[in-house]
């Protein structure tokens, strides 16, 4: 059986008198990478930021690596933190600081290594990510959108991380680069055996890399499992995914 790594059971968020989820309930299991689907407003982002422990929704139960996120104690949610990362839409980089320094805060923070064993591995997951080694004394004013997204997945991936949190990956970006980018993470996975959960507009990512997902909407997951398994029995919101004229054409090309 598939280890589950991830459980949202009966999420419900709320914003004052808006509800963003009402009784949500996904599982994502070692190894796969998951999407996160839905329209704007659907609440995919809210749903990851609950995953990370930045948001804390109202109601239900979220078990993150055998831990229950909502009822945890300051230092074991320090500790569970150290399990992940996270690559936020726009990259999140810290500007004052240098690629190199960017992806080593957090060896610096939570680690007692040497500064010469950080700067080491710091270079190495520059490596590992695409990024050329002149990039490690760049700023981020001075990198592309593409770079900007390999060096904040090189600090997400600092800490040897089990699970990735990806926010819209490939927004931004041009379809050779976006390309690219799915590879990226497709390659990533498999050699460092990462479970990894991206929050997803990007119907080529969806088709290429995506193990399973679901699709939120109408404050729930409406559908959940793989694009066969979706696509057999479609609810109206997966078919404005999956039966517009992009998702035809895919279809039909028997992709």
């Amino acid at each position: 059986m598939n280890k589950t790594v991830i459980q949202a059971r009966n999420v419900i968020t709320r914003f004052g008198k808006n509800v963003v989820h009402d009784d949500v309930n996904l599982s994502v299991y070692q190894g796969e990478i998951y999407g996160l689907l839905g329209g704007s407003g659907s609440g995919k982002s809210t749903l990851l930021r609950e995953f990370i422990m930045l948001l804390k929704p109202a109601a239900g139960e979220i078990q993150i690596l055998g831990h229950d996120v909502l009822n945890i104690s300051r230092n074991d949610a320090a500790k569970l933190r150290q399990q992940w990362g996270v690559l936020f839409q726009a990259g999140a980089l810290f500007s004052s600081l240098t690629v190199e320094e960017n992806v080593g805060i957090t060896l610096k923070e939570y680690t007692d290594l040497p500064l010469n064993l950080i700067q080491e591995i710091v270079h190495m997951k520059i490596n590992m990510v695409g990024l050329p080694a002149h990039a490690a004394d760049l700023y981020p004013a001075e990198l592309s959108g593409g770079m900007i997204k390999r060096a904040g997945l090189a600090r997400a991936l600092a800490m040897d991380p089990k699970l990735l949190f990806l926010d819209e990956p490939t927004s931004g970006l041009d379809p050779v680069g976006a390309e690219a980018f799915d590879n990226l993470i497709l390659e990533l996975r498999d050699i460092l055996g990462l479970t990894v959960v991206m929050v997803t507009h990007d119907l080529d990512s969806i088709w290429n890399i995506v193990d399973r997902f679901a699709v939120l909407g109408e404050k729930k997951v409406v559908a959940e499992g793989s694009l066969n398994e979706v696509i057999k029995k479609p609810h109206p919101i997966v078919k404005q995914f999956f039966c517009g004229a992009r998702g035809r054409i895919r279809i039909q090309n028997g992709k």
